[in-house]
């Protein structure tokens, strides 16, 4: 049975780590959240002491943190992964950081004789939880190759985007344009509705011509046709206002380092830092909608 580390079990890391366990790896679990690590055990996972601990004797080590600054912590700080872990362990980061903090890592593990590969995911804590996600993974072919039947424990699609960082451009111009397309399906929506027409209706219709999104048919903004989706339990999330604001400005500053021309990126940043700063942080990206109507 092979060997694997998870290190930052938040409400992605959990599902996740889960199913890594029920595929039938060895798991080793830490995350500076007890709770979290025993939630990790509960699920078939092994409980570590620390950083260290987790990674001292396997040959893949899984992240899903919040930030770049975390990620390089946990891998280069002075008690983290590097430091404990052995020659030629694959390092496999989930988590959503910038395009340069994800190359210099993968320069930084390189250099000491590890390999690293950004490969963040698409999805939601529900698809994490059922093990659907969509990884899109930047690094070498022989680093893929690896990581490839770790991830499908825990994925429906897993694409190889190209060299180091390149997972990380997928995830965040993906990501602009999933907060585009929620705010434009909120708005035809709510006119749809405005004008007289339901949104089942709307929906029906819409759904099967040139408006299709999957904004529309899997995350429905407008509650009722989508069962699943957030709209219908109040936009508890689900992918919060803050993730969806986190990954946008990851894209325009990247956008704005390359010289990429976003104007609809940028406005749907101006409307999701609205949501945050009136206090909407933890309301599901969905819930724009809310906005739109002029509910909040």
């Amino acid at each position: 049975m092979s060997k694997l580390a998870f290190i930052g079990l938040g409400n992605m890391g959990s599902g996740m780590c889960a199913n890594l366990a029920k595929g039938g790896y060895e798991v080793a679990a830490f995350d500076l959240n007890d709770d979290a690590v025993k939630q990790a055990v509960s699920g078939g996972a092994t409980a570590a002491a620390s950083v260290a601990d987790a990674v001292s004797d396997v040959d893949v080590v899984v992240t899903m943190l919040p930030a770049g600054k975390h990620v390089h912590q946990v891998y280069f700080g002075a008690d983290g992964v590097a430091a404990n872990a052995k020659p030629g362990t694959l390092f496999l980061d989930c988590s959503t950081i910038a395009v340069e903090e994800a190359r210099e890592a993968a320069k930084k593990a390189e250099a000491a004789d590890f390999i690293y590969l950004d490969a963040p995911v698409s999805g939601g804590v529900a698809a994490a939880e059922g093990g659907t996600l969509t990884f899109m993974v930047g690094g070498p072919d022989e680093g893929y190759e690896r990581a490839k039947p770790v991830l499908e424990k825990m994925a429906k699609n897993v694409f190889h985007a190209g060299g180091a960082g390149n997972g990380q451009v997928a995830k965040i111009a993906n990501n602009m344009l999933l907060g585009i397309s929620m705010i434009g399906t909120c708005e035809a929506f709510n006119l749809a509705e405005k004008l007289g027409l339901d949104a089942q209706t709307f929906f029906d219709i819409s759904s099967t011509a040139s408006g299709q999104c999957w904004s529309m048919t899997s995350y429905c903004p407008a509650p009722g046709p989508v069962p699943a989706a957030p709209s219908n339990r109040d936009y508890k999330p689900g992918f919060a206002v803050a993730m969806m604001l986190k990954d946008l400005k990851l894209a325009l500053a990247s956008a704005e380092g390359a010289g990429a021309s976003t104007p609809l990126g940028h406005h749907a940043g101006e409307i999701y830092a609205k949501l945050d700063e009136d206090g909407h942080a933890g309301l599901d990206f969905s819930g724009v909608m809310k906005r739109i109507r002029g509910e909040i």
